[in-house]
């Protein structure tokens, strides 16, 4: 797979990192939830190194749930036991040196020892959570509860599916903006920033619809309830390949 995924490399707004890629996935099953926040409210739970990435003047947060498959190191297999999990992530949009990417203010997994594995390499908020996931027809059933010791409390109700017809984001619009993103940013506990390449095709979004029964992930974040409904994708899967995080020196 990381073959093919590594020769379309022409929609990137950068070249790809140098040195060899570390780790290869596919996330499947995917909704991205998409809010609008003033860039004030933002801001304070961000790192002051990390400039929000804005879009007309405001910050946007989202809300992803997902299906890993196929997580394996490079030259290793992927393990049954280890390689397919479900995840949460919470997100908002940051760039650093001219390379814009995410910053996570969460992600929870089904999987112990990938929380435990990319909190100590990362330096991600990975969360313990229980999952369940059912597919019916096109609709996902997705439920998460976090059950990390002495971490905030979030849950996630949702049953979402495609609405629309498959479509490549544009460059200049907010859709590729929310979706094309090739890195992602952390902070050391010694305030060093770290960046996270990864490199995937362009993503085929459709447009969608959801129902959520529950959505504490804002505000376990520190985020007060949006009041409007989001902006609402789904994306069948997506290939990726990962390489190992770097400080940003210089940028």
């Amino acid at each position: 797979m990381q073959h093919s995924t590594l020769r379309q490399c022409g929609h990137r707004p950068w070249p790809l990192p140098p040195g060899p890629w570390v780790m290869e996935q596919r996330w499947e099953q995917l909704l991205f939830a998409h809010w609008r926040y003033p860039a004030g409210l933002v801001r304070p739970l961000v790192p002051e190194s990390l400039p929000l990435d804005l879009w007309e003047g405001a910050a946007w947060v989202s809300v992803v749930p997902f299906v890993m498959r196929g997580v394996r190191a490079r030259c290793t297999p992927a393990l049954p036991w280890l390689s397919a999990f479900a995840e949460l992530n919470v997100r908002t949009y940051v760039t650093v040196g001219g390379k814009p990417g995410v910053y996570f203010f969460s992600l929870d997994a089904a999987n112990p020892v990938a929380v435990r594995t990319a909190r100590r390499w990362f330096h991600l908020p990975y969360f313990d959570a229980d999952m369940r996931i059912a597919q019916r027809g096109e609709q996902v059933r997705y439920r998460s509860r976090r059950t990390h010791r002495y971490a905030p409390p979030a849950e996630l109700g949702v049953a979402y599916q495609p609405v629309g017809y498959p479509f490549i984001a544009q460059p200049g619009t907010l859709e590729h903006f929310l979706a094309e993103r090739y890195c992602l940013y952390s902070v050391r506990p010694d305030g060093q920033v770290m960046r996270g390449e990864i490199h995937h095709p362009p993503w085929v979004l459709q447009q969608a619809e959801a129902t959520f029964t529950t959505n504490s992930m804002l505000a376990a974040a520190g985020l007060p309830q949006p009041e409007v409904a989001p902006l609402l994708h789904v994306a069948a899967d997506q290939r990726v390949i990962v390489w190992a995080p770097k400080v940003c020196a210089g940028d």
